[in-house]
């Protein structure tokens, strides 16, 4: 409905500006509020509880663990996430540079936990999968060594969260989204979450001030 009223009162307008009719009939014409659709999000044990599914013998489970915990110890997209090179890190200073949209650099820190996992997957696993193909540097490879696809990481999640037994429609950018929320519900300003995340314009990240108080509420609801 909104995307007939737009372009009807854009048709009227642009007649009225240009002097083919006296009157825009469409000017009081208001669309209908919509209601914004809040992403999904993870508490920190749902978290905890997808990265204890993984079993730390299998060279696959030491690679998918480090997948996610990448995702939301550091925020970034799958996009960048897949695109990520060794040079990329900097593990003693605990950052890695991330080329994001319109590659766009940016610099975000790394958790222990996530640096952990990652070292253990970069020392023991990535080897093993780089022995098969030219990997050109790539982090994550696939099993034949080579770089891994959006829709392999997709099934890592989807099925890190079907052993994982939580009901919810989760997807790599879920843990973008609960990595924002968490930081706000610690106490992260709204403009170092726009940084880490790496949006151009602050209200793209406005969303997560909503989520942000929607914990407060609960919080406020449970305790008093």
């Amino acid at each position: 409905i909104n995307r007939a009223i737009s372009s009807v009162k854009n048709y009227f307008k642009y007649l009225a500006n240009n002097n083919f009719i006296k009157k825009d009939p469409t000017k009081n014409i208001i669309p209908p509020k919509q209601n914004k659709k809040l992403p999904t999000t993870l508490t920190v044990e749902e978290i905890n509880t997808i990265l204890s599914v993984f079993d730390l013998n299998k060279k696959n489970d030491v690679r998918d663990k480090a997948i996610i915990s990448v995702l939301y110890s550091c925020g970034i997209r799958v996009s960048e996430l897949i695109n990520l090179n060794l040079t990329s890190l900097f593990m003693d200073e605990e950052i890695i540079k991330i080329f994001g949209k319109g590659n766009k650099e940016r610099i975000v820190p790394i958790g222990s936990i996530a640096k952990s996992d990652l070292l253990y997957y970069i020392d023991n696993i990535r080897p093993m999968y780089a022995r098969k193909s030219n990997s050109k540097g790539v982090l994550f490879l696939s099993n034949r060594g080579l770089q891994i696809s959006r829709k392999t990481v997709w099934n890592i999640i989807k099925n890190a969260v079907l052993k994982s037994g939580i009901d919810k429609n989760i997807s790599p950018h879920t843990f973008r989204h609960s990595f924002a929320t968490h930081l706000l519900e610690g106490g992260a300003g709204l403009r170092v979450v726009q940084e880490l995340l790496g949006h151009s314009s602050i209200s793209t990240t406005q969303i997560y001030t909503y989520l942000d108080q929607t914990y407060l509420k609960e919080i406020h609801k449970q305790y008093h």
